[in-house]
């Protein structure tokens, strides 16, 4: 069982009244709202934390791109990575990932990703991603070319990463006389390739057929989770082989306190300010974005998505996050991994606008309380579940 801390760099500073003003933190939220003086204390606090993660022995970091929006404060996850790889030694450096469509040319991220991997001696997680539907209002995309895109680029890195070049490349989107990229990857053949989703069917099928990892983005109910991993596992059957658990990552927010009443008195107000501010419009999606089939999937799992809760009672029931001392996150933690079979977790302890000292209090506790029992736990119990759940509602 593997923990990766997951770091969003949210802006932490929208306005009270912000529900009332603006319709949404995405793609024309005014960037007035941004005060570059106080931007210049979070990124070096954020890293910090990040950075203390590794001293805290969690087994990865994770950064992630977003672009016009307070929810993340990270247009360039690489440059967050390479600061990074100065600042820890041992832990693995996810980036979660890079956009493949926003970027022409894509071999620009076989060679960051290869520089990534060089200064960290050899520690980067390569993730590749579509990207969300505002990125594509954002930067101004076709996005009924974007599974192409993303396929087409990925196909070309990886190529550019495992064939001595120079060699030319003639696809339907890019032309280049010259593939020759230096530097290449330490890892050989390639860093390992994790790829987020939120259950479309051509992603989980997409994944399990090049057996890649399959990251369950957070903010879903429990039952989406259970869902979309036992169909994952069903495509890895359909591929020909059992995945291996960790194949598979779950996202939840934890956040852990020396009681339960401290937990969440300390992390409730921040993660109303995330999912009321934060998360309002993520869900912005331009026509032709995903095939009808899983625009009928993800309507249908709207209802399910974190934006969607009215009260603590529906994050406690449908585990949208993990909030308590460390014996109840301890028990719910491994509870809900067994039954997921997700050998990854992918957590954070700063949602929404939770304070830098309570963060890397929580972060301390989760690693000296709550990682050993777990790992003792999977060692000792191996229970990955083979059917897959039915639909959820």
């Amino acid at each position: 069982m593997q923990f990766y801390f997951f770091h969003l760099m949210s802006w932490p500073y929208l306005p009270e009244d912000f529900e009332q003003q603006y319709d949404s933190a995405w793609v024309w939220i005014p960037n007035a709202l941004y005060d570059p003086v106080k931007g210049h204390d979070l990124y070096r606090d954020y890293i910090d934390t990040l950075a203390y993660a590794d001293q805290l022995g969690f087994d990865g970091i994770c950064v992630n791109e977003h672009h016009q929006s307070a929810y993340g404060l990270m247009p360039s996850p690489n440059l967050i990575a390479a600061a990074l790889t100065q600042r820890t030694s041992r832990c693995r450096l996810a980036v979660i990932g890079n956009a493949l469509p926003l970027y022409n040319p894509p071999l620009r991220v076989a060679e960051e990703f290869a520089m990534l991997d060089v200064m960290s001696g050899g520690r980067l997680v390569a993730g590749m991603v579509v990207g969300g539907g505002p990125e594509y209002f954002t930067y101004n995309l076709d996005p009924t070319r974007a599974r192409e895109r993303f396929a087409e680029s990925l196909e070309l890195i990886l190529k550019a990463w495992t064939t001595p070049g120079p060699f030319p490349w003639n696809g339907k989107h890019y032309f280049y006389r010259y593939v020759n990229p230096w530097p290449r990857p330490l890892q050989q053949p390639h860093p390992p390739i994790w790829i987020p989703g939120s259950g479309s069917a051509e992603t989980i099928d997409f994944v399990a057929r090049r057996r890649f990892c399959y990251m369950g983005i957070p903010y879903f109910h429990i039952d989406v989770f259970r869902r979309v991993f036992g169909q994952f596992r069903e495509a890895c059957e359909r591929a020909g082989y059992t995945p291996e658990s960790t194949q598979m990552g779950w996202g939840v927010p934890v956040y852990v306190a020396e009681t339960d009443r401290q937990a969440r008195e300390e992390f409730e107000p921040h993660f109303w300010y995330f999912i009321k501010k934060l998360l309002k419009n993520i869900t912005l999606s331009p026509p032709g974005y995903t095939s009808p089939k899983s625009a009928l999937a993800m309507l249908k799992n709207r209802k399910y998505f974190l934006a969607e809760v009215q009260s603590w009672d529906d994050i406690e029931k449908g585990v949208y996050a993990i909030v308590g001392s460390p014996e109840t996150v301890r028990q719910k933690l491994a509870h809900y991994q067994r039954e997921l079979g997700a050998g990854v977790i992918l957590t954070g302890c700063q949602t929404g606008a939770v304070e830098h000292d309570k963060t890397r209090r929580s972060m301390e506790l989760f690693a000296r309380e709550v990682i050993p029992h777990l790992r003792r736990t999977t060692n000792e119990v191996a229970s990955v579940p083979q059917a897959v759940p039915q639909e959820v509602g």
